[in-house]
This record gives structure tokens, sequence and C-alpha cells, in this order.
């Protein structure tokens, strides 16, 4: 078992010369992409700090607190120390936050996950990836310019609106009151199933978190639901 120093005041893990945890296990970091602030909270952009707020109640990580640009805190996930990140730098600059916590640990882009929206996915459906293209979203561009291309990406799909010139509306709204039962059930699935992305065991992270939101009655929405969505957005 390696030494780790904490930051009492803050209640963080402090830089060792060696980042590892119980039987050789390294450090990961969890960072879920999104907007600060109460005027953000609900949208569906924000979907990866709801993810992160899941899987922080899930581990009983303790209170977030501002730190790296970003409101932060740790976990026990597994036997695994895994440090749970929400940036502060707005989306476009998420790579900044994500940058200092890696630098600061030396977590490999390997062991850094990343949870955001998913257009390109249907609603209530998850995928994990690592690498890749951005798919024109800027806070993974942001993220892939300071850490480099190969981090795990966990994708979440909030369906498209159908019309290109309708995604910054439809990303910017907040999911709609017939959404956040599956919303929620997801975020959870999530947190209960995210051991099994640093054993590297992505297709049983995917597979358990569709059964169980099947078992709810969630099964992926078709696109045609987040354009009626979008339309509703629209309109409203």
């Amino acid at each position: 078992m390696h030494a780790i120093t904490y930051d009492t005041a803050a209640g963080f893990p402090g830089r060792c010369d060696v980042v590892q945890q119980f039987q050789g296990q390294a450090m990961w970091l969890f960072a879920g992409l999104g907007n600060p602030g109460e005027r953000y909270a609900g949208n569906r952009h924000n979907i990866g700090f709801m993810a992160l707020d899941a899987i922080a109640g899930a581990s009983r990580a303790p209170v977030w607190r501002s730190r790296f640009q970003a409101l932060a805190s740790e976990a026990m996930i597994g036997n695994v120390r895994v440090i749970l990140m929400k940036p502060v730098t707005f989306m476009n600059e998420s790579g900044r936050a994500i940058g200092e916590v890696a630098r600061f640990y030396r977590i490999e882009p390997a062991n850094v996950v990343v949870f955001h929206d998913e257009l390109d996915l249907p609603p209530a459906s998850v995928r994990v990836k690592t690498g890749g293209g951005n798919a024109g979203h800027n806070g993974l561009r942001s993220a892939s310019a300071v850490i480099g291309n190969d981090y795990v990406r966990v994708r979440l799909g909030i369906g498209h609106p159908g019309e290109k010139a309708r995604v910054h509306t439809y990303v910017l709204s907040d999911f709609a009151k017939a959404e956040q039962p599956w919303v929620e059930d997801m975020c959870q699935a999530v947190a209960d199933q995210a051991a099994l992305l640093m054993s590297g065991d992505h297709a049983g992270f995917q597979g358990r978190i569709k059964a169980g939101m099947m078992a709810k009655g969630h099964s992926p929405k078709d696109t045609s639901d987040a354009k009626r969505i979008g339309d509703a957005d629209k309109t409203s």
C-alpha cells in the first residue's frame, strides 16, 4: 500500500511522488461537463453534472468544494480513489479545469473519464468510447486540447432536435417534466455501475445500464421523441 498525503483543510488527497492506491491501483478522475450556476442546472447540456452528482451521492463523497477551477470532491469507488469534478469554467473551457487536476495528481488520460451529453444517441441510452472524434462538442474539444484525446468518454444520450439550427436552443433548455424520470434513473444507473469503467468493462457497464433502464420501463427513445420535445421547446 502506498502512503497518501491529504490536504486536510480542503478534504482532498494531496499530491504524492507516486499517486497510487490500494493494491497498486492508480488514482482516477471523473469529470462531468456542464455550465455552472442555477440558470443552467436543469439544461440538457448539463447531464454530465447530473451524472457526477449521482456518483457523488452513491459513493457518499464529501460535499463539493471549490478547487481546481471546479467544484470537486473525492470518493472511494470499489477499491479505487477517484477525484470527482464539475468544472466552473463554462463548457467551452472545461479542459482548463480537467488539465489542472490531471497535472496535479499526475493522472494519465487513460484514467480520466468524462461524462457528457450526446446529441447523436437516443435519449435514455449510454455508450462508452475511448478517444475518437469530438463530434462538435466544445467541452470535449477543450479537454482534448489540454490532455490529449486518449481519455474515456461516457456519452449520455439526449437525442437530437432534428435540425442543426435548433441544437443550441435544445441543449441549453431544461429537460421536460416528462423526461425527468429517465434522466434521474439513467444518472443513478451510471453511478451504480461506475466501478466497471475503471476495470475496463465498458460493454458490461453499457449492458447493465440498458438492462436496468428497461426494467424501469425506459427503453432508448426514438429520435422523433427528441424532435417532438425540441418542437415544444421552440414554441414555449
